[in-house]
């Protein structure tokens, strides 16, 4: 049975752990034997059923800079959560004894963590036999503008990782699109597809024809939810129920603040554990441009407004949403251009979008792909 650690790490919404357990999940059903050890904030629903999950003392960032992680209490990151998480991360690899260790992100990003993941990195180059070490990355990865920092992450996972994997259809989008850089790696690149989770069952339970406006985990999402409410009595759709789901980080003042100016006919929820089968059953999605929000909107095939998320110098979600509609499947709304009018401009123009040739079974392409790595490592 092969033996797999992933480290993945949440810090504003849930999309990297959401992505990161897809793939344990499939490895899993292949038989291998799965560690997953993840620093973000728990969340009460999330299980990894014939899996192992090891809860690192929880970090969240406090802002969309990521300059600054605390715990769930506010307290700063200091020495002894460093030291608390270092050696979890350790004592789990010493453990498992795992054939092949991915990292979620890193060296791609996450450098605020390093304190944990280069003592692993270094416990993986001392054992015999070697693990084998991979990097997993979504389809963008945010912009460096500064070549050099560019370069030095491209330097660090040569020196030590043998694959990256790169959950995304190269036909829509490539690496080189976000990292220049990516021809010094393309012996070592994998396209995966796009992680998607199993399609949506819908049930007569599942509301039908509403607009769904969702802002994933909330962190970031309350201008779009306040425009979405202005934005209803001015599009075709202000007779149609709407629901919003603001996520479960959306500030208390904010949900109260929603909720007061809600009309009859629009719901406020803060979560859906169905809400890839809302967006399957919904006359039209309103969203930011996260990676698993677009790749569950294209499963579903619904009419679909994007609002990408862009402050402090993300440039991740602008470019997918950009992407998307330049295939003629989505309308876009720059995030610094909303108002209520634009938003209800792109939402009377959003269609039924076409079939788009993209695959979306990455997370059993990488399941086999890391398997197939352990088996013949060369």
């Amino acid at each position: 049975m092969s033996r797999i650690l992933i480290h993945v790490q949440h810090l504003l919404g849930t999309g990297h752990l959401q992505r990161a357990a897809l793939v344990a999940r499939a490895l899993i059903a292949e038989g291998a034997a799965v560690t997953l050890v993840t620093g973000g904030m728990p969340l009460p629903d999330f299980r990894l059923d014939g899996g192992e999950l090891v809860q690192l003392p929880p970090l969240k960032a406090t802002d969309a800079s990521f300059r600054t992680l605390v715990g769930p209490d506010d307290r700063p990151l200091d020495e002894a959560i460093r030291a608390a998480r270092r050696q979890l991360v350790l004592d789990a690899f010493a453990r498992s004894r795992p054939d092949l260790v991915m990292t979620e992100t890193y060296p791609f990003g996450r450098r605020a963590l390093r304190f944990e993941l280069e003592p692993l990195i270094d416990a993986i180059r001392s054992a015999r036999p070697r693990p084998v070490l991979v990097a997993s990355i979504r389809d963008i990865l945010v912009a460096k503008p500064d070549p050099a920092k560019r370069q030095a992450m491209v330097e660090r996972f040569l020196a030590d990782y043998d694959r990256v994997l790169v959950h995304a259809d190269p036909r829509l989008i490539r690496l080189e699109g976000s990292l220049p850089e990516a021809g010094q790696l393309r012996a070592h690149i994998a396209y995966t597809g796009f992680v998607a989770p199993a399609m949506a069952r819908t049930t007569g339970d599942t509301p039908a024809g509403e607009v769904v406006v969702s802002a994933g985990g909330g962190v970031v999402g309350a201008a779009l939810l306040r425009a979405a409410l202005v934005a209803r009595p001015l599009t075709r759709y202000a007779r149609t129920p709407w629901r919003l789901i603001t996520g479960r980080n959306l500030p208390e003042a904010d949900f109260a603040a929603l909720a007061a100016e809600a009309d009859t006919g629009i719901v406020i929820e803060r979560f859906r554990a169905d809400l890839p089968a809302l967006f399957a059953r919904a006359a039209l999605s309103i969203s930011q441009a996260g990676y698993n929000t677009a790749i569950e909107l294209l499963q579903a095939r619904v009419p679909m407004v994007l609002v990408p998320f862009a402050e402090a110098a993300e440039t991740e979600q602008t470019l997918r949403a950009r992407l998307l509609t330049e295939a003629g499947v989505a309308q876009m709304v720059e995030a610094d251009a909303l108002d209520p009018v634009r938003l209800a401009r792109a939402i009377d123009r959003a269609q039924v979008p076409p079939a788009l040739a993209v695959d979306l079974d990455g997370a059993r392409t990488s399941a086999r792909m890391i398997l197939q790595m352990v088996a013949d490592p060369c």
